[in-house]
């Protein structure tokens, strides 16, 4: 006897969530160091008065955001804000760069503007290939601005453009949804992370 169109959606729907959570438990194994190595940097960052910056693009821009709101608003604990911007909200600056000169640098002028010495940037790709991203980590690095990528698949070429000071989570799966995932719990991560080493253990 065949199964109905709802068993089968339902199937689909616990295959995602199988896969998703086999993942998870796996990167932790990976990802464990290079997390809570993301985590000293921005409390490093933040503690000396710097900023935490972002970019991405799509749902990775999505996460940017979400990093700059649990920073500047709060994560889970009552603390005080903290300087964070995501480079990824301002359309005017975003559009007036891409018409202007080319989507390649809307992120990297931004960078050069109002990023300083000191600085982290969560740098967010799940291919790991994304120009844009990949000129904003080039300029980081010219302007003293430490780098936290985010990346899958291997890494691509923003694995290959890191420092050795930087830090890289790179989820091991090809699958943009999978990764993505991950990238969110690593991004949680890090906040649980910075709010534990500048305001101590809330739970």
């Amino acid at each position: 006897m065949s199964k109905g169109p709802d068993a089968t959606l339902l199937d689909r729907v616990a295959r995602h969530f199988a896969e998703s959570a086999e993942l998870k438990l796996k990167a932790a194994a990976v990802l464990g160091a290079p997390v809570a190595r993301a985590g000293r940097l921005f409390a490093d960052c933040l503690r000396n008065g710097g900023k935490a910056l972002a970019c991405g693009n799509g749902g990775s821009a999505a996460d940017a955001q979400h990093f700059a709101a649990e920073l500047v608003n709060r994560f889970e604990a009552e603390r005080p804000p903290l300087a964070a911007v995501a480079l990824t909200t301002d359309t005017s600056t975003l559009t007036s760069i891409a018409n202007d000169y080319d989507y390649l640098q809307v992120f990297e002028k931004q960078l050069r503007a109002i990023g300083r010495r000191g600085d982290v940037l969560l740098a967010i790709s799940t291919s790991g290939n994304s120009p844009n991203v990949l000129a904003a980590i080039g300029a980081a690095h010219e302007l003293g601005i430490g780098v936290v990528a985010l990346t899958g698949r291997g890494g691509g070429k923003i694995g290959a453009a890191l420092a050795p000071a930087d830090a890289h989570i790179c989820v091991p799966h090809p699958r943009t949804a999978r990764v993505q995932e991950v990238h969110l719990l690593a991004i949680h991560c890090i906040c649980d992370g910075i709010d534990f080493q500048l305001f101590g253990a809330k739970q």
